[in-house]
């Protein structure tokens, strides 16, 4: 599902910025967007954190079994 993975890339997106902060101590989001208290860095913080709750959601999800089936030839 394409929300799947855009919400894991915003996801893999987050954790590396906060990544950086505990390493660095530098916040990328932040630097790119004008700083933290800014409204674009917020939304984009709001945006990273929704995709994280929907991938929250893929962990309970069942998992469809794709089986290919082979004619013999």
């Amino acid at each position: 599902m394409i929300m799947d993975r855009i919400a894991l890339v915003l996801a893999i997106i987050g954790g590396l910025n906060w990544g950086a902060v505990g390493i660095f101590g530098v916040d990328m989001l932040s630097y790119l967007f004008g700083g933290a208290e800014t409204a674009l860095a917020r939304t984009v913080y709001t945006i990273i954190g929704i995709a994280a709750i929907w991938c929250v959601t893929m962990l309970f999800r069942e998992r469809e079994v794709k089986r290919e089936h082979h004619t013999p030839a």
